[in-house]
């Protein structure tokens, strides 16, 4: 990087005391070896493990560290948000606290970035430390919600990733508070580039997403960036509606040629169980779009900010 060029790193965390040293550490060593000017931004989203306290602590040589606690624990689409909005650098690189994702490949990520691409995206090549059903299931999501939105999203590429100022612009102005952030990234577009790495098992704790918050964060993207789902509870209600009317005329016409005494209670029973079960659904996937128009139309923010610290030189400032 060029001596006037400024890069933040910014780096959300939810209870990862255990492996905050460890990426303090790597980061702080990757960025010691660029030129120019460097900022780590740490964005405690409500800890309650001690791990903001330790980085108060930490003073770095020549690097800008800086805190922004939230008050509570608003999710990590929340703690990115701040992130993103509070960064001030030329570039902005998001990173895990959990190391799966190397900060050793920060210089590579900054080349292609100096090559003129506003966005540098980190394609998972492998996921090391996950189960096989995890990764069968993240690659099946991808690429649902790619065929599904109306614009292209990247397979197999997480939050890990390069911003120029431009997209890190593009995306404050988006005044959304229901926030799936690949989507966002996505939907900004740019020119992009494409890096290919392995990632690693965590290097300490345990993930903070289970299966059920997953499926949320799944179900959130594919809400928040098409209207596929109710475009295909309408097809079911168009199909139930059809199979009725053809087993309607069946029974008619049976009645008419065969004779029909007083039958028909478990077909009768079926069709009644099979079209409240679709009108319900239906009535589900409505309810969640509405549910997302009355949540927006609060114009509550994403996140509200405890306090912030910023360290440079063993100098600290808070506020």
């Amino acid at each position: 990087m060029s001596t006037g060029i400024l890069l933040s790193v910014v780096i959300p965390f939810y209870n990862e005391r255990e492996v905050l040293p460890e990426c303090l550490k790597r980061v702080a060593a990757v960025l010691a070896g660029l030129d120019g000017k460097t900022e780590i931004l740490f964005v405690d989203d409500g800890s309650r493990d001690g791990g903001g306290d330790f980085l108060l602590t930490q003073h770095l040589s020549g690097i800008d560290l800086r805190l922004i606690r939230l008050s509570r624990n608003f999710g990590k689409e929340a703690a990115m948000t701040a992130g993103i909005e509070h960064a001030r650098g030329d570039a902005l690189v998001i990173l895990d606290a959990d190391l799966q994702d190397p900060p050793e490949l920060m210089p590579d990520m900054i080349a292609r970035w100096r090559q003129g691409c506003d966005v540098v995206l980190m394609k998972r090549r492998s996921r090391a430390g996950e189960s096989a059903f995890k990764r069968l299931s993240a690659h099946v999501f991808y690429r649902l919600l790619k065929r599904a939105c109306g614009f292209h999203v990247p397979e197999d590429v997480g939050d890990f990733r390069l911003l120029s100022r431009k997209a890190v612009d593009s995306l404050k102005s988006l005044g959304e508070s229901n926030r799936y952030m690949k989507g966002l990234f996505a939907w900004v577009g740019l020119p992009v580039a494409v890096i290919l790495y392995d990632r690693a098992p965590r290097h300490a704790g345990c993930s903070k997403w289970n299966y059920l918050s997953l499926m949320r964060l799944a179900w959130d993207g594919v809400t928040s960036f098409t209207t596929l789902p109710l475009r295909l509870s309408m097809l079911a209600g168009v199909v139930a509606a059809l199979l009725g009317s053809l087993f309607g005329a069946w029974i008619v016409g049976k009645a008419i040629v065969f004779g029909d005494p007083v039958q028909g209670y478990p077909s009768l029973m079926a069709i009644i169980t099979f079209l409240g079960g679709v009108q319900l659904m239906a009535l589900g996937i409505v309810g969640e779009y509405v549910g997302k128009t009355y949540m927006e139309s609060k114009r509550r923010p994403v996140y509200v900010i405890d306090f912030q610290t910023r360290t440079c030189d063993g100098e600290v400032w808070g506020q």
